[in-house]
């Protein structure tokens, strides 16, 4: 897993294939509607992708964001404490990681749009050189 490939897991390939046939309702509807086919401001996303030692729901490789969507299970406190060590490892390499819930997508997928679109548009402006300092007015020499 070398940081050039986002920390790409190979073993895990074969769990995220599978992964990609079972979608959750929320997870489908966010890449239909938000993340496919560079519909987020041209961004390309692969969903369940292998970082490190998880599957991430939905990864943009050149952002380095994770965009991550929570079940009904993600309540039980056991999972919970699993999510948070999960973001933190994945954080300490580098990532971004937002997430949203179920009842987020369903219920609201243009708020959805907003955050990611907000977010996006953030990292952006980090990744952005600054901009050469002025010369006063003065003619270039």
């Amino acid at each position: 897993m070398k940081e050039r490939h986002n920390y790409y897991n190979t073993n895990l390939q074969p769990y995220a294939h599978e992964n990609r046939g079972q979608m959750t309702k929320a997870e489908a509807c966010l890449w239909k509607y938000l993340l496919s086919s560079k519909r987020m401001l041209g961004y390309t996303f692969n969903r369940q992708r292998p970082v490190l030692n998880y599957i991430a729901d939905f990864m943009c490789k050149e952002l380095k964001l994770i965009i991550e969507v929570d079940g009904y299970s993600h309540t039980l406190e056991e999972v919970v404490i699993k999510d948070k060590k999960r973001q933190k490892d994945l954080e300490d390499v580098g990532f971004i990681v937002i997430r949203f819930t179920d009842e987020e997508v369903l219920k609201g997928i243009q708020n959805v749009n907003r955050v990611i679109e907000l977010t996006i548009e953030e990292l952006e402006r980090s990744l952005r050189p600054p901009p050469a300092p002025s010369r006063g007015g003065q003619a270039p020499k």
